[in-house]
């Protein structure tokens, strides 16, 4: 019996007449990584905005270890949606003491973090003059301060150059063998074929696909079957 961390049932959101989310159901296995892919305006963001409470669900079911969700729950998940939350007038280390107080967190949870994301020689650098890539790692840091079990990353490598997006990968891939079940979203199909075990392709607020990653499957073509498929099925 497969372990699921976070399953959605017929999940819909809808913003007046507008059916952004579709009866989507995915299942995320415990202590993987799962990409979310789909063009931009496919329901990604959306999808997991529900699952992280910053949207009421219209319609659905969201099981998060088997139970109804409930806000409660968030406690046990971290989450990176959209810019980071950071304050930069302040260093990384300062950033994450704003949250360990809010949290009720020893300040060990501090070093424990910034070692996670390579972040512990940041020194007195305001976090306003970091590189994107430092940026994207310390609020990946204040996304695990809380121990996390899922981690939702949403676009995670969106402006980061190329070292900056190799070191990002190692880090995400790295989650899985500490307990932590990532869920990634993405438009860049190279980058999710390197980082995920599973996926799913989300178009026109519809899921067209979700299996375990194939490598001998190519998965550009998949992926614009999937999303020419939605298209004519609808809304």
């Amino acid at each position: 019996m497969e372990n699921y961390i976070l399953q959605t049932k017929n999940l819909c959101k809808i913003f007046k007449k507008q059916r952004a989310v579709n009866n989507i159901s995915i299942s995320i296995q415990q202590n993987s990584v799962y990409g979310l892919l789909g063009p931009n305006g496919a329901g990604k963001s959306t999808t997991l905005k529900m699952i992280t409470g910053m949207f009421h669900k219209t319609s659905g079911e969201i099981l998060f270890e088997g139970n109804q969700w409930s806000r409660s729950d968030l406690s046990d998940i971290g989450a990176l949606i959209e810019a980071p939350p950071l304050y930069e007038n302040l260093t990384a280390r300062e950033n994450l003491k704003v949250r360990t107080l809010l949290l009720g967190l020893p300040d060990s949870r501090i070093d424990e973090v910034l070692m996670m994301v390579d972040l512990t020689d940041t020194g007195k650098k305001r976090a306003g003059h970091f590189s994107m890539g430092m940026k994207q790692r310390l609020g990946i840091a204040i996304a695990l301060l809380n121990h996390p079990k899922l981690l939702i990353l949403d676009e995670p490598t969106n402006g980061l150059d190329p070292i900056g997006i190799q070191d990002l990968r190692k880090l995400i891939r790295s989650f899985p063998e500490q307990g932590i079940t990532v869920i990634l979203s993405s438009h860049i199909l190279s980058e999710v074929e390197l980082i995920a075990d599973h996926i799913g392709i989300i178009s026109n607020g519809i899921l067209g696909y979700e299996a375990k990653i194939n490598p001998e499957e190519n998965l550009e073509s998949l992926f614009m079957e999937t999303v020419a498929k939605s298209k004519r099925v609808g809304v």
